[in-house]
């Protein structure tokens, strides 16, 4: 166990290790036994419900305790489904108004109606390889997971729609940020410069090690004139033994504002799943061995 770290992978005040960003840091929640984080500039908006769920507060076991929202991960189907019911609870909701995506790392963004209502929980998806849901209707929980992966998350306010969607490596060097965005402003007229967007609990750029083919991908990427603000020095640091360190919250911060997303409407977590492994589902921290966390958002009923 890492020194300073309870068994849980807080810090032994029951503090959170956070890391400074430049942005305010996100708020720690409570409901019963289950806990959750939330951004405060996307609940200042007032027309939407969101949180991001810590692993706490669940009835799985074993790796996946006990807050796990993936049943292909969890023997126990029964418990996946108590889980969501409890987080359901929080919305003012019940499992037949989730709706969540299939993810594979593309940067498929698929417009969720009242049709998909319980895809994915109550009833089977009938879509694949889709990594971003995005809708105007509101009482529909959009849900995306995660276990080190970035999770972003766009409310606009002014078009009463939001968005939810899934940004690994992969997704985040094809600029799922800015095909979120776009899937908006196709869908609803959103203009990127009235949305808020969030970038979610995911492995910080001290942790993220990864080889000489990704890291060269970000560089590549991330040089050119549309990124000019960006500094791939810092996105991407060498560490030695071909080995490098990636910067994923910095990275999809150049890709939402490249999208037109204004810099004072962008919030950017503070929480690092790698360190914070017994709040939130890290896969490099349990060497796999884990469940899956969500990222939640639902229009407001009005």
């Amino acid at each position: 166990m890492e020194k300073g770290l309870t068994e849980n992978g807080l810090a032994e005040n029951g503090r959170l290790l956070r890391k400074e960003t430049g942005y305010p840091g996100m708020k720690r929640n409570r409901a019963g036994e289950l806990q959750y984080l939330t951004f405060p500039a996307l609940e200042e908006t007032g027309v939407a419900v969101h949180l991001v769920s810590s692993r706490l507060g669940g009835v799985s076991t074993g790796d996946c305790a006990s807050l796990n929202f993936s049943y292909a991960r969890d023997p126990d189907a029964a418990a996946v489904d108590e889980n969501f019911r409890r987080l359901a609870r929080v919305f003012g909701k019940g499992p037949g108004d989730f709706v969540c995506s299939d993810q594979t790392h593309t940067t498929h963004v698929r417009r969720v109606t009242g049709a998909d209502r319980g895809k994915g929980v109550t009833v089977p998806r009938d879509y694949r390889e889709v990594d971003g849901l995005v809708t105007d209707e509101p009482g529909l929980i959009l849900s995306t997971f995660y276990a080190d992966c970035v999770p972003l998350l766009f409310v606009d306010p002014v078009r009463r729609a939001v968005g939810c969607s899934h940004s690994g490596w992969r997704g985040t060097v094809e600029e799922m940020g800015r095909v979120t965005v776009e899937a908006m402003e196709e869908a609803f007229g959103s203009r990127p410069g009235d949305i808020r967007a969030a970038i979610g609990p995911s492995i910080c750029g001290d942790c993220y090690e990864v080889g000489e083919e990704v890291a060269q991908a970000f560089l590549d990427r991330f040089c050119g004139e549309r990124y000019r603000f960006a500094a791939p020095e810092k996105l991407v640091r060498k560490k030695g033994g071909g080995k490098y360190l990636l910067d994923l919250w910095r990275a999809n911060e150049a890709v939402l504002l490249a999208a037109g997303i204004l810099r004072e409407h962008l919030a950017m977590t503070d929480v690092c799943t790698c360190c914070n492994p017994g709040y939130l589902f890290s896969h490099r921290a349990s060497h796999g061995r884990r469940g899956n966390f969500g990222a939640f958002i639902m229009l407001r009923d009005f």
